[in-house]
């Protein structure tokens, strides 16, 4: 199982995981030029894709994959309340084969299988996912405003997290948002702050854990370093192995083995 990051942030984001030749697109917030070059930088053809699964309907996450899937003929998996309000992203024309989701219930797409798992955040019916070859787990958690034990059992004992870290709580507080906009990013159904997204890990069964990534950084609200500290922290170990998310370039290709 390998993956790997076309970007992540609030300008964009969308993550890939591959097991042979299944490759599965997790959200696409670029445009579809943006994505196609993206995925060039991780030498992987659109026409590669398998299948495209869809968090939630807000821009940086579902903004570009309706016209990128019509445009490449990719089927899109996502919850009825996602489909409901993702009408604004829709091509005029389009034959896009959507496959309706449950919030709790397992789906395999050819060699990869998806659990995906309700999360708190202000979206209709958001999700994110564990995803699974049988031998090597990848979880991925952002867009959440708290943990829940769920989320939590949920991710214990995965090889690979990549995990939301999006702001300092501090720098939030002292920040150029507006009041309204910090309530609801420092809210229960906004986004992780650095010590909660440690106080998570620190809950989790890490002893299979091969490779941690800090995701959907705040580029006015956070830094890496503080990122990177705060997960290090918990995992005991020195913060340069704790990877970043990055907006402009995500990250390359790491291998679960």
């Amino acid at each position: 199982m390998r993956f790997a990051s076309l970007g992540s942030g609030s300008a964009g984001n969308s993550l890939l995981v591959k097991v042979h030749h299944t490759v599965l697109m997790l959200d696409c917030g670029f445009s579809v030029k943006e994505t196609a070059s993206r995925l060039a930088r991780l030498n992987v053809e659109p026409s590669a894709l398998t299948g495209i699964v869809i968090t939630h309907e807000h821009d940086d996450h579902a903004g570009g994959a309706f016209k990128f899937a019509a445009k490449y003929k990719i089927p899109v998996w996502l919850t009825y309340g996602t489909l409901k309000m993702v009408g604004r992203y829709m091509p005029n024309q389009h034959d896009i084969q959507f496959n309706v989701i449950d919030s709790h219930s397992a789906f395999t797409i050819h060699d990869i299988q998806v659990q995906p798992y309700p999360v708190p955040h202000d979206a209709r019916e958001p999700i994110q996912c564990v995803f699974s070859d049988g031998n090597h787990s990848l979880g991925v958690l952002t867009d959440v405003g708290r943990s829940t034990p769920y989320i939590e059992e949920q991710l214990s004992g995965c090889k690979a997290l990549v995990l939301e870290c999006n702001h300092d709580a501090s720098m939030l507080q002292a920040g150029p948002y507006s009041w309204a906009l910090k309530q609801r990013v420092g809210g229960d159904l906004g986004h992780l702050e650095n010590s909660a997204s440690a106080k998570i890990l620190s809950k989790l069964d890490n002893s299979q854990l091969q490779h941690i990534v800090a995701a959907h950084l705040s580029v006015k609200n956070n830094t890496p370093t503080l990122a990177k500290t705060a997960l290090a922290r918990v995992l005991g170990c020195d913060a340069d192995w704790v990877g970043i998310a990055d907006q402009a370039v995500g990250f390359d290709w790491r291998v679960i083995s």
